[in-house]
């Protein structure tokens, strides 16, 4: 046995003996006075209210929106401490970040843990995506921010879980069709039912768009289908698979802010030339079994496995590729992966209080056979060329893990556990020539994470709490994919990103259903991972020292009357380095530059604010009312340019029936109704000054939602 090994055996025994617990798990709590939302983005499903930590839920309700469905940023708007971008480029996987972690994305998503019922969406190395993600499916997002995301391994801002609505909750057909501006048209089919002993929904998309801006069409099928079954004796089974095809999704790239200024529609001229785009294709498929070993004792085994691949035609210049370290201009990535997740849970009473226990064993892994080949033959642009990069590649992830959850009085709970995470990287070159060495190596991380939380009950509905944990962040793949200096290979000289975060909240609920939360925090890093330079396309990045992230979130759910409600969300974030450090604005590094502590990480707002409103009946007529306003964003660590900070608005007008067999609804909406023109996400560190991604202009949206619903079964009933 490895020492590693050896010591985490001792490490999960120790923790059993001392009754650590965790945040994952999915069978009733046991504390008093819970509410009706169980929250699962901590691994026991205890309240928002008496969790110390910053736990935003999205029901069913909070999801079923005037939106297109095309994109993830649509359903976060309202959860404080998330800055979730919508790009208007299908080609870009969203930009999400928490509490400041994860900006520095191109494409990707960093920083953050992303779930999808129960299964991984990122993978070992650290970066996730959620383009399967299939958003008319969903009946639950829960995010989680601060300190406890740690416990979920390779992550340090924050956890975002969705969940696929029951299909006993609305069984039957569905049809679900919106039409919108810029050729957008998305129709999409459900299936639903069940009962007591099983349940299912399946649900399939097809999403198509000529874009708002020149060269971004875009056209994709997705597919997304939960089967759960009661296997008797209290154990459960729960399926679930997914696929997503986007073939050939134009790239228009960034705009520089002459070019912004002038015609925030059109591409570059790069784009145009070398027709930048992108191809993805995904399966996956998991399981979940719950299976009770006593009356207070489950185990729980999750499996799951899947592929993704990925061709990318980007922007790199002919004349760059004459470098016989070059890596070409088209990147092909072919990356299975597979894990599991195995966790012991256990109920019991400490002095005649509920104390949950959890200990767990997870292991993940990943190939990735990445090659690299010229985007031009002779002198035609935008085609497959010759070979320049042969690699295979491998991450692998082992953690144990064990958590917590006590309640020693009537009005106190405390919570904690702790994570020992191993990440290893491995990189075997295939392409080898008397002008391109052998880049063959291999790096490994690892880190115990402890987290600690507690939580007081000041008055009925009023919980104040304070908690406090460690993080780990490795590079990614694609972090580690290209060398500052340019030369090929993987960047191995790269180390993770450790965290220590504090984080105090005020959380209120009321007997009408008013909820309201105040949370302040701080995040403090070592070896922050930083963008060096990024150019037509290409990312290579660079270890900067320490920095901070600290700042204030506030949400409110309110309602006014009977029939209106109104919901905000605000955060105000501080982000910057530290330390003082080198940094270059292209690639190869030729001449650094010289940048002070203090220097604001890019990419981040100092001050965002959402607001909602709905009027009206829940069947019938009713009107929705948004306005979103963000501050300046600086783009880049060199040149001081800023996106200008904005504000827009926007609205929609619905009907909402039922009949005995038919209901549905039909809604029109408009938004950025006033046609402000602004920078809708940005390329943080962009070399060639194409910072700037615009958002739409004014838009509009038409809806109609129909579901022949069968007549739901008797409790506990089925065949």
């Amino acid at each position: 046995m490895s020492k590693w090994n050896a010591n985490g055996v001792v490490f999960a025994a120790g923790l059993s003996l001392t009754s650590a617990s965790a945040f994952a798990a999915a069978t009733p709590a046991r504390l008093p006075e819970l509410p009706t939302v169980q929250v699962t983005a901590t691994a026991t499903p205890h309240g928002t209210p008496s969790t110390p930590a910053a736990i935003s839920v999205l029901d069913a309700e909070a999801l079923r929106d005037d939106k297109a469905n095309a994109a993830l940023s649509e359903k976060l708007g309202l959860v404080p401490g998330v800055l979730a971008r919508q790009r208007n480029n299908f080609a870009q996987d969203e930009q999400v970040s928490i509490r400041g972690f994860g900006a520095r994305a191109t494409f990707g998503i960093r920083g953050v843990r992303l779930f999808l019922d129960g299964i991984p969406a990122t993978m070992p190395d650290g970066q996730g995506q959620l383009s399967h993600l299939n958003l008319g499916s969903l009946g639950r997002i829960e995010v989680l921010r601060g300190p406890f995301s740690a416990l979920y391994g390779n992550a340090a801002g924050g956890v975002v879980h969705a969940f696929t609505a029951d299909g006993r909750d609305a069984p039957g057909f569905g049809v679900d069709w919106r039409l919108g501006a810029h050729g957008m048209q998305r129709a999409a089919l459900s299936l639903a039912g069940g009962d007591a002993r099983r349940d299912y929904r399946i649900d399939l998309s097809h999403l198509r768009s000529d874009g708002y801006r020149q060269h971004s069409r875009a056209e994709r099928d997705s597919l997304n289908g939960k089967l759960e079954f009661d296997l008797g004796d209290r154990r459960r089974l729960r399926l679930v698979f997914n696929g997503l095809s986007a073939p050939d999704t134009e790239d228009p790239l960034g705009l520089n802010a002459a070019q912004m200024a002038d015609d925030p529609r059109q591409a570059t001229a790069a784009a145009q030339s070398f027709n930048t785009r992108k191809s993805v294709r995904q399966a996956q498929v998991g399981a979940l079994l719950e299976t009770p070993m006593s009356d207070n004792d489950l185990l729980r085994w999750m499996v799951y496995g899947g592929e993704r691949r990925v061709t990318q035609f980007l922007a790199v210049p002919v004349a760059a590729q004459a470098n016989p370290l070059s890596g070409g201009g088209v990147v092909g990535l072919h990356s299975p992966y597979r894990g599991m997740d195995l966790r012991w849970e256990h109920h019991s009473l400490v002095h005649q209080q509920p104390v949950d226990v959890v200990i767990g064993v997870s292991v993940d892994r990943q190939d990735q056979q990445r090659r690299g080949f010229e985007n031009f033959v002779g002198d035609q642009l935008g085609v497959r060329g010759r070979l320049r990069r042969d690699e295979d590649n491998r991450v692998s992830s082992d953690t144990l893990y064990a958590q917590f959850a006590w309640q020693p009085s009537d009005v106190w709970y405390l919570y904690g556990g702790l994570r020992r995470t191993r990440v290893r990287f491995r990189s075997r070159d295939e392409y080898v020539t008397p002008d391109n060495p052998d880049d063959s190596g291999a790096v490994e991380f690892d880190a115990t994470t402890p987290v600690f939380g507690a939580s007081v009950r000041l008055r009925p509905g009023l919980h104040l709490y304070a908690s406090v944990g460690r993080g780990l962040e490795t590079p990614t793949f694609d972090e580690l994919g290209y060398r500052t200096d340019g030369s090929a290979g993987l960047n191995f000289a790269l180390r993770p990103s450790r965290s220590h975060s504090q984080e105090f909240g005020l959380k209120l609920d009321r007997a009408n259903g008013a909820h309201a939360e105040l949370a302040l925090f701080r995040a403090d890093t070592r070896d922050e991972l930083a963008v060096a330079s990024n150019s037509g396309g290409r990312s290579t990045y660079h270890n900067v020292g320490r920095a901070r992230r600290e700042g204030l979130e506030l949400s409110a759910d309110w309602p006014l009357a009977p029939r209106a409600r109104v919901q905000a969300a605000y955060t105000w974030l501080h982000a910057w380095y530290r330390d003082d450090f080198l940094t270059c604005a292209s690639s190869p590094c030729v001449a650094p530059t010289a940048l002070a502590a203090g220097t604001a990480i890019p990419g981040l707002p100092r001050s965002a604010l959402t607001v909602s409103a709905r009027v009206g009946e829940e069947l019938g007529w009713y009107g929705r009312f948004t306005a979103q306003a963000l501050s300046a964003v600086p783009v880049a660590n060199i040149g001081g340019q800023r996106a200008a900070g904005f504000a827009v608005f926007g609205a929609s007008l619905g009907y909402a029936f039922a009949q005995p067999r038919v209901d549905g609804r039909w809604f029109v909406a408009l938004e950025n109704a006033f046609d402000r023109h602004y920078a809708g996400s940005v390329i943080v560190n962009e070399s060639n000054g194409r910072y700037f991604e615009p958002a739409a202009g004014r838009t509009w949206l038409l809806g109609l939602e129909l579901r022949r619903h069968q007549k739901k079964p008797p409790q506990g009933g089925g065949e």
